[in-house]
């Protein structure tokens, strides 16, 4: 298959997903991407030209994030095109904002390419504290926390989320923020004690809240016709942007590897070391993903009951809607399956024999 056919096959498989996730705005968006491409030789040549794999490095996502960082910057016609505008949108003003985009933003456009997805799901805290009680409830230790692929860090601070999902409930009743999900199964190790010691992460291009602009380019590439998620990021935004500021913690540029490599020289007894990450993986290069295997492997293999090692991740298995909540314990460093999951964590399905 030839590199503009991977492209327009990748739209196809996104605008199906898209529409299985409850975004029909982002379904037709991409479907009449996909078809102005197809007849703009240019544009979809410098498509192709950004990923020799674009299903994987979620191509059309990007393009989708940049029309959306239009319009909630305010640029006209996409403000009055995309939702909240109530007003329905035909096909041709949906079209001729699409080629306007290329034509007239084509630096805005390009820069979006550039970009890997930043979505920081923050609903996948429903799945990660959960896995965080886990490693605690093992351990007995407070945890040294770290994520790669952190983008702004917002899922760093799933413990000060409030977490309610009918048949069990955890965190502080006045957080600012509640994280409601279809919960199956038993509840996860709700006796353990929760103490995160240490947060660091890293990202390769990292979103810095703290400077003008950047909590808006988060939002774009959350789906313009999801409110419910969007206006759940804006919260979260302003949980990340209070803690960073009294605890100091702040988002590394590094990659994976060398931010796994440099936090490892600063393990302490008295504390389990966590690694954790959340739809990054196949962004990953594979020799970089075999480095940090061999690191976590070669780290749990001298791992103690007083220092020990966790690899908490929330990947998709395959490219498809179902992902897996995995973690490995050293010592031991038994891979355990504890959940089956929404790519965004709307629903989570406990496994019945994780050991609580």
């Amino acid at each position: 298959m030839s590199a503009p056919a991977r492209l327009l096959d990748a739209f196809d498989r996104q605008v199906a997903w898209c529409r299985q996730g409850a975004s029909p705005f982002s379904a037709r968006v991409l479907a009449r991407s996909r078809d102005w491409l197809a007849a703009h030789e240019d544009a979809l040549s410098a498509l192709a030209a950004v990923s020799d794999d674009p299903l994987a490095s979620a191509v059309s996502l990007r393009w989708l994030s940049g029309l959306h960082h239009l319009a909630l910057m305010g640029r006209e016609p996409w403000a009055s095109l995309w939702p909240p505008s109530k007003d329905e949108v035909g096909d041709r003003s949906l079209d001729e904002a699409i080629a306007l985009a290329w034509r007239g933003e084509h630096g805005h456009m390009r820069a979006a390419l550039s970009n890997a997805p930043q979505t920081n799901e923050v609903q996948r805290s429903v799945a990660l504290l959960p896995g965080l009680l886990h490693v605690a409830s093992l351990t007995g230790l407070p945890l040294a926390l770290n994520e790669i692929g952190s983008s702004a860090g917002l899922n760093l601070w799933c413990d000060h989320y409030r977490h309610d999902h009918g048949s069990w409930a955890w965190g502080d009743v006045t957080a600012p923020l509640t994280l409601r999900a279809d919960w199956q199964g038993p509840p996860p190790s709700l006796q353990a004690a929760l103490h995160i010691a240490q947060r660091a992460g890293c990202d390769m291009q990292p979103v810095d809240l703290l400077r003008a602009g950047e909590a808006v380019r988060l939002a774009s590439f959350i789906w313009a016709d999801q409110a419910e998620r969007l206006a759940r990021v804006r919260v979260a935004i302003g949980v990340a942007c209070t803690h960073m500021n009294t605890q100091g913690v702040s988002i590394s540029a590094l990659r994976g590897a060398d931010f796994v490599r440099q936090q490892l020289g600063q393990r302490r007894a008295g504390t389990a070391w966590v690694l954790m990450h959340s739809v990054v993986w196949q962004y990953i290069p594979g020799a970089e993903q075999a480095d940090i295997t061999a690191q976590m492997h070669a780290a749990g293999a001298a791992a103690t009951s007083t220092s020990p090692l966790a690899w908490l991740r929330f990947e998709p298995p395959r490219a498809d809607l179902r992902v897996e909540l995995r973690c490995r314990v050293w010592p031991g460093g038994e891979d355990r399956l504890l959940a089956v999951c929404h790519p965004h964590g709307t629903r989570v399905e406990w496994q019945s024999d994780v050991a609580t």
